[in-house]
C-alpha cells in the first residue's frame, strides 16, 4: 500500500477512464484526532480513503491511499446509492480558458431547460455535472460531526490502511505545529 498526497489521490479519480457517474462516497470525522475520513468508490475504479484536515481556511492537507482495485459485493454495502445518499459530490476541475465560454453556455442552456420544465433535484445535478464535464460525482453520505457507519465498516474493512493513514496524518498534524485543524 502505497500513502501518497491527498491531492495525488484527487488527480487519480480525476483522470480515471469510469463513468464520472458511478463513483461514491462516505465521509465523517476521523475516529481518533482532528479531520476527516472519505471514502470514494467506483465499480471499476476502485475505492480510495483519503484523510485530510484544515491547517487553516485556506489550506487542506492530508494523505491517502487506494484500498481495493475494484468495488466487490461486500464493499457495496458501505456505499451510498442514489436512493439512500443524504448528498451528493463532485470532484471538479477548473474549465481552461479556452473553453469556458462554451462551458458556460452549455451550462446555460442545462439551467435554463430546468427552469422551463418539471424536474427534479437529481436530475439537475446531474446534467449540471455532465455540462461542466465533472470527471466523478455521485452520491454521498456524509456526517461533518460524527461518523457514519459505513465510514466504521470502511475502517474495519481496511483496518491496515487506516492505521496507516491516522499515523501518517497525525505526523502532518505535527510537523504543522498546529495542535488541532482549523474549526
Amino acid at each position: 500500500m502505497r500513502v501518497r498526497d491527498w491531492d495525488d489521490i484527487v488527480d487519480d479519480v480525476v483522470e480515471s477512464s469510469g463513468d464520472p457517474d458511478d463513483w461514491r462516497a462516505v465521509a465523517g470525522d476521523r475516529a481518533s484526532g482532528v479531520g476527516e475520513d472519505l471514502y470514494l468508490g467506483h465499480p471499476a475504479e476502485g475505492v480510495f480513503h483519503l484523510k485530510t484536515y484544515a491547517k487553516n481556511p485556506y489550506e487542506v492537507r492530508g494523505v491517502g491511499t487506494q484500498v481495493a482495485r475494484k468495488v466487490d459485493d461486500g464493499l457495496t454495502d458501505f456505499l451510498p446509492t442514489d436512493d439512500d445518499a443524504g448528498g451528493r459530490f463532485a470532484v471538479q476541475q477548473p474549465v481552461d480558458d479556452e473553453a469556458a465560454e462554451e462551458t458556460a453556455s452549455e451550462l446555460e442552456q442545462v439551467v435554463q431547460a430546468h427552469a422551463d420544465a418539471p424536474t427534479t433535484p437529481d436530475a439537475f445535478f446531474e446534467d449540471v455535472m455532465e455540462a461542466l464535464d465533472s470527471p466523478a460525482f455521485g452520491p454521498m453520505e456524509y456526517d461533518p460531526y460524527d461518523r457514519p457507519e459505513p465510514v466504521e465498516g470502511l475502517a474495519e474493512e481496511f483496518a491496515d490502511a487506516e492505521e496507516l493513514l491516522d499515523a501518517e496524518l497525525d505526523d502532518l498534524v505535527d510537523e504543522d505545529e498546529v495542535g488541532r485543524g482549523f474549526q
